[in-house]
C-alpha cells in the first residue's frame, strides 16, 4: 500500500501536470485569432515649437487618435497596452523614438476610441534637429495575455513634418 503522502503527492503532480497543459494550449490557440487592427493619427495642431535654453527642440502636439483594437481582444487577453510614439532619423541616431501617449485598455469594450488630446509626454530631442524634419507617428500595442507569452505589434502612419521655422 501507499502512503497518504505519496497518494497525495501523484495527485497534485497529475493536477499540475494537466494545469499546465491546458495553459499551453490555451496560449497556442491565440495564434488562430484574426487579429485585424485599425488606427488613424492626425495632427490637429502643433501648439508650440520652440528652442530651449539648453539648446533642446521641443514640440507641443494635439493629436486626434481613432483606433481599433477590438480584435486584438479573445477570450485568453488580460489587457492590452497601447502607446503612440515618434518616430524620426538624425545623423547621430538611424531611429529615435519618442513616447507621445499611452494607455492601459483592461476589456474589449474601450478597445474601440477616439480621443483628442496633447502630447502626453514631452516630444523633446537633443539638440536642434526637429527643425523641418519628416516623422512617423507609430501606434505600439502589447497584448498581454492571461497565459502565454506576451505579443507586440504596431502601425505605422507617414507622412508628417515640423516646421522649417520655431514658433
Amino acid at each position: 500500500m501507499h502512503s497518504f503522502g505519496y497518494r497525495g503527492n501523484a495527485l497534485l503532480t497529475f493536477a499540475v501536470t494537466i494545469l499546465a497543459f491546458m495553459c499551453a494550449i490555451a496560449s497556442f490557440s491565440d495564434n488562430f485569432s484574426n487579429q485585424t487592427p485599425s488606427a488613424q493619427i492626425q495632427i490637429l495642431n502643433i501648439n508650440w515649437f520652440q528652442k530651449q535654453p539648453h539648446g533642446n527642440d521641443e514640440v507641443s502636439l494635439t493629436l486626434n487618435i481613432t483606433a481599433d483594437l477590438q480584435s486584438l481582444f479573445t477570450w485568453n487577453t488580460k489587457q492590452v497596452f497601447a502607446f503612440v510614439a515618434a518616430e524620426y532619423k538624425t545623423s547621430k541616431n538611424s531611429l529615435n523614438q519618442v513616447s507621445l501617449w499611452d494607455a492601459i485598455i483592461p476589456e474589449k469594450e474601450h478597445a474601440k476610441f477616439w480621443i483628442q488630446i496633447s502630447n502626453k509626454y514631452r516630444f523633446i530631442d537633443q539638440g536642434y534637429n526637429l527643425r523641418g524634419k519628416d516623422f512617423n507617428l507609430t501606434l505600439h500595442w502589447h497584448v498581454m495575455p492571461k497565459t502565454g507569452k506576451m505579443f507586440a505589434d504596431k502601425i505605422v502612419m507617414s507622412g508628417y513634418r515640423l516646421p522649417d521655422a520655431y514658433r
